[in-house]
């Protein structure tokens, strides 16, 4: 009882520090244009702003395919044709110029820092393959992630993606705002599950499938997304999908233990060569 009591004083205690550190950052915060003011409003509405690279403009964007793509033809072809549940496939492209110069765009960083309200660490990027599936599970259930208060997620689509490519979904967080019953409903369910994730039938009660937000669109689809307070995952699907995950945080994270994953050896890195240098190596 002595240890609970305990917990609950240090959570609260850190919670104060959190929400008054954001006060004092809040007259640190950059300026953004009207467009990315946009971003930001529908980030706090919404939990989630879908865009492409081609309104956002940035320059790196076009190496940043280049590179996509010649990392996608790199990756070795999996052998789990046979599994009922084939794990997504993820590469670690941190370390490639490319992938870094895109992530730390000065505007998208600008962005990104008004939102959270704090400092932010760019953790890195994942190269992803999600393949077919039959049914829910991993990150195919509705669920929150956990390295932060609030996480900036950035999924960008490398090919087009439609219901049977399996886009991703979300619930906009107007209707799961804190302490309403809807989000207690929710995330009830989700502790029940020991946060691993909940299915379609779990939600539907609570938010109807109407209400759900999916994300088709062609390749070039920018996705950012707070996945800590927006409950989202990935559909079902007939088609493999690729896309690039890249993460942010405050600085520091309130769960640094789960933000390693972007740069340590969790996942296979890509070789360390950008496709300009393989393009050349090739001549």
């Amino acid at each position: 009882m002595f240890k609970a009591i305990k917990r609950k004083i240090a959570t609260l205690s850190s919670d104060f520090e959190y929400y008054l550190a954001r006060w004092k950052h809040s007259k640190n915060l950059p300026a953004l244009a009207g467009s990315d003011r946009n971003i930001l409003k529908t980030l706090k509405k919404d939990g989630v702003c879908v865009t492409n690279l081609a309104d956002l403009g940035f320059d790196s964007s076009s190496e940043l395919l280049k590179a996509a793509h010649h990392q996608l033809f790199q990756m070795e072809n999996p052998t789990n044709e046979h599994l009922d549940e084939r794990l997504p496939q993820i590469y670690t492209v941190t370390g490639l110029p490319e992938f870094y110069a895109w992530g730390i765009e000065k505007r998208l960083l600008n962005i990104i820092e008004n939102y959270i309200g704090l400092p932010i660490a760019f953790h890195g990027v994942h190269l992803r393959k999600d393949f077919k599936s039959k049914h829910q599970f991993g990150t195919l259930l509705w669920h929150s992630d956990a390295e932060d208060r609030r996480i900036i997620k950035i999924i960008i689509y490398l090919n087009d993606v439609e219901e049977k490519t399996g886009p991703f979904q979300y619930i906009p967080r107007s209707l799961t705002s804190l302490f309403s019953w809807n989000y207690f409903r929710l995330y009830y369910k989700l502790w029940k599950s020991g946060y691993m994730g909940i299915d379609d039938e779990q939600v539907k009660p609570v938010i109807p499938k109407s209400a759900w937000k999916s994300c088709p669109g062609p390749a070039g689809t920018v996705i950012i997304v707070d996945t800590k307070n927006a409950l989202h995952h990935g559909t079902v699907r007939t088609e493999d999908r690729s896309t690039l995950f890249f993460c942010y945080t405050a600085n520091p994270p309130e769960r640094p233990d789960l933000c390693t994953q972007y740069w340590d050896d969790t996942y296979p890195r890509a070789e360390l060569r950008s496709a300009s240098d393989a393009v050349k190596a090739s001549t």
